[in-house]
């Protein structure tokens, strides 16, 4: 019985060992703590920086004029304000074997940022009254001076609006068409009296 006492006494002197998985444990939940530190700075610790970037954008202008004598160019932008050609006589008393010629000239306007094409059209009005028995030629020349000679060596332009010219922009350069007006010869006793107020298109088209 009193060895019984001893160990008794010898157990409550020692201190209580606590189970190892506890202090595993401990040690984990300390080294989670440690990373979550860490990684804490870091986050405060990054730098900042922004770029930006924009853009502006404009339409560009385009627009045509027209002369009848090269020079001197503004707008004819419908049938009511179409240029009166000058034609050559015997314009406007014609008989069977001549010839009237004209010129008209086309470039694009000043502040025109970009160039195009023009394209020559024929009104279908034309084919009535005299017009049924005249004859339209049409070519480009070298100058804005149409006449028997230049229109000989000038290039010959369809007027079905599918021969396109080109025209740079800013009105640097221009397209002189020179017209011929012909009544033939052999045209009948019935075309005596008679007229037609003929017309034609220029239709441009910008490049870009």
């Amino acid at each position: 019985m009193g060895r019984h006492s001893a160990t008794s006494v010898a157990s409550a002197s020692e201190p209580r060992r606590r189970p190892a998985s506890w202090f595993t444990k401990l040690r984990a939940v300390l080294a989670g703590a440690l990373v979550l530190g860490v990684g804490a700075a870091v986050t405060v610790a990054a730098w900042n920086d922004s770029e930006f970037a924009q853009g502006t954008f404009s339409a560009s202008t385009f627009g045509i004029v027209g002369a009848t004598n090269g020079v001197d160019f503004s707008e004819h932008p419908d049938a009511a304000s179409a240029a009166a050609l000058t034609f050559t006589a015997p314009f406007d008393a014609m008989s069977p074997g001549s010839t009237a010629y004209a010129a008209y000239s086309v470039q694009t306007t000043a502040d025109s940022t970009v160039g195009g094409t023009v394209a020559l059209s024929a009104a279908s009005g034309n084919s009535t009254g005299l017009g049924q028995w005249l004859t339209y030629s049409v070519r480009t020349i070298a100058g804005a001076d149409c006449n028997a000679t230049t229109f000989a060596g000038g290039d010959s332009v369809a007027t079905d609006g599918t021969a396109a010219r080109t025209l740079s922009s800013g009105g640097s350069d221009q397209v002189n068409y020179c017209f011929a007006i012909t009544l033939p010869v052999g045209t009948p006793n019935e075309a005596q009296g008679t007229s037609v107020d003929a017309s034609w298109t220029v239709t441009a088209t910008s490049s870009s």
